[in-house]
């Protein structure tokens, strides 16, 4: 139960920062689109790299380089400079959050969500090397019990996130509302893209 506790509270001190994977899933439960989905997909592919952190953290740590983590930089902000573009030419649009559940498919939504897990390099420095190499020392069925907790706090963290947002849109249904949160989703996003391509530069200057 200790490693349990310890993975859950180490996960969840990792995932409470906010990052574009967070307002994407926040946007969608405003949205109330596909919100068990986004949640479902985010919470498996965190439990995926956690245990793939703990089990092979040793062969991944190798391979995990510079230009790796560039590629993956790069690949993130062709990614998040279109979701902003998409963001400015819906801005205006009237947005009836009870309807847009089908106005866009599973698929894109699927896809757009392991966009955002998949292409971000944090995802990985956060559950495969940090939590990888946290627990790298422990024997079998404590890595196993400190995974469980990591994974349980990772599907409590999406699923109330989610959730949460998909309860509080009843407050944020009208177009005035939607338009300062979609605002406020292409500027985080943009700060986003700029700090990615400031620590690209540093680093490779």
């Amino acid at each position: 139960m200790e490693y349990v506790l310890l993975g859950f509270l180490t996960s969840l001190s990792l995932i409470l920062a906010i990052g574009a994977q967070n307002i994407f899933v926040i946007e969608q439960g405003l949205k109330k689109q596909h919100v068990f989905l986004v949640c479902l997909v985010c919470s498996v592919s965190d439990l995926i790299l956690i245990f793939v952190g703990i089990f092979l953290f040793h062969f991944f740590n190798q391979f995990f380089n510079p230009t790796v983590e560039f590629v993956f930089n790069f690949l993130l902000v062709v990614f998040l400079i279109h979701f902003i573009y998409s963001k400015i030419k819906a801005h205006y649009k009237e947005v009836t959050f009870q309807s847009n559940v089908s106005a866009i498919s599973k698929l894109n939504i699927f896809l757009k969500t392991l966009g955002f897990t998949y292409l971000n390099p944090h995802v990985y420095s956060d559950t495969v090397f940090i939590l990888g190499n946290f627990s790298k020392n422990y024997l079998l069925n404590q890595k196993l019990a400190f995974g469980i907790g990591a994974s349980f706090a990772s599907f409590l963290f999406f699923f109330t996130l989610g959730y949460l947002s998909n309860y509080l849109s009843k407050y944020a249904n009208d177009k005035k509302i939607w338009q300062v949160i979609n605002i406020f989703i292409i500027a985080f996003m943009s700060f986003l893209v700029l700090f990615i391509l400031k620590e690209m530069i540093i680093k490779f200057l």
